[in-house]
């Protein structure tokens, strides 16, 4: 097992968010390695078992050197029982926020942490929120921005979908896609000081 002074951080996804909540807290990864899994949804999985096997599936896949933390994340939009996509198309992108409109959904995020002996930690954190009833005009726009493309119900809260936004229950963060609190609790607890780090 590596020494906690030794252990490093992969981060295993591309998204840009993530990093950036990360720096947020002062936690900067050694290394970038995004895992390539298949994200269907399997037939009946319910939204937040969609998002914790796929942090769990990410982290696993995800390549790093020996003595390295590997942390995954995956954020998934539920309304009821339906999972709904990461839009890669307009009309995708309107179908969600058309659904989204006018009423509430979750946000699932699960973080999982594979450590260099291969055990594993996950938590998952829910948020809920209410969007206020869009006008076509409004959606229109929103897809015009293009602000939706590869996002998790087809909208990003930390950018103009936040004016759509009435209520928020829950972690911001998560929403964005990576819950600090969580992600930092699982950080420390494998020996990767988050808190005592000299860039804070």
């Amino acid at each position: 097992m590596a020494s906690e002074a030794k252990l490093k951080l992969a981060l295993a996804s591309a998204s840009p968010r993530r990093l950036d909540l990360l720096k947020q807290i002062g936690v900067i990864p050694d290394s970038v390695a995004p895992s390539d899994i298949d994200e269907t949804p399997a037939p009946g999985e319910l939204p937040r078992l969609h998002a914790l096997r796929l942090a769990q599936e990410k982290a696993q896949a995800a390549q790093a050197e020996p003595g390295t933390l590997i942390l995954a994340a995956d954020t998934v939009v539920g309304v009821g029982r339906r999972i709904l996509p990461k839009t890669e198309t307009e009309e995708e992108a309107r179908i969600c926020l058309e659904l989204l409109s006018g009423r509430s959904h979750r946000v699932f995020t699960a973080v999982a942490l594979k450590k260099p002996g291969g055990a594993s930690s996950i938590r998952l954190v829910e948020a809920r929120l209410r969007f206020k009833r869009l006008s076509g005009a409004e959606i229109d726009a929103y897809i015009t921005s293009g602000e939706w493309r590869g996002k998790a119900g087809g909208y990003a809260v930390q950018g103009r979908a936040g004016a759509f936004v009435i209520e928020l229950q829950g972690s911001y963060s998560a929403v964005v896609g990576l819950p600090l609190y969580e992600t930092a609790a699982l950080l420390e607890g494998a020996g990767y000081p988050v808190w005592t780090r000299p860039n804070l």
